[in-house]
């Protein structure tokens, strides 16, 4: 039997209890199911998707949820930005496990499981800190941020203060209050 984590907010984690967890997100091809990643023996990397998550916001504190599915379940295995160009691979559960453990840099990488998650494979809840984990992409930390229109956020937080410092060449002259 694999395990894997799936991170929520707290908030959930009755309704998890009780009926396992829902199959909201969208997959490769429009797929619904749930994105899970392989408990592996480092913390970090088990955990690293938390910080992004928080982005968006949520109830109340993360929590982890560790889910143990059969090693033939049927998972799609992947980098985060193949999910786009439907080049994630889909493989039983033990070797996606097996794959992203062999990775010299799994962050990034998600499983999707193409259903619900039945109350029976919810294997414990706990609470986790919101310390691990990447902002934006894996790597981004100490790189300058890009301003152009194809990849700033528009409206996200602070936003206005970073094209203000550091504009981008291709859009034009600096605003006169630069």
């Amino acid at each position: 039997m694999a395990m894997f984590v799936h991170v929520t907010s707290a908030a959930n984690a009755p309704r998890i209890r009780r009926s396992g967890i829902r199959a909201e997100g969208r997959g490769q091809g429009g797929a619904r199911g749930v994105y899970v990643f392989p408990v592996l023996r480092s913390y970090t990397l088990t955990h690293q998707w938390l910080r992004e998550l928080a982005r968006f916001g949520g109830q109340g504190r993360p929590v982890a949820v560790h889910v143990r599915l059969d090693d033939a379940q049927q998972v799609l295995a992947g980098h985060y930005a193949e999910r786009v160009r439907d080049a994630q691979v889909a493989v039983p559960a033990a070797e996606a496990v097996r794959r992203i453990a062999a990775l010299e840099d799994p962050r990034g990488w998600e499983v999707f499981v193409p259903r619900a998650i039945r109350p029976r494979e919810v294997h414990k809840i706990r609470a986790v800190p919101q310390v691990v984990g990447w902002r934006y992409r894996p790597g981004a930390h100490g790189v300058r941020p890009c301003t152009c229109l194809g990849c700033r956020e528009r409206g996200g937080y602070g936003a206005r203060r970073l094209l203000e410092r550091l504009p981008h060449p291709m859009d034009g002259p600096a605003s006169p209050s630069c």
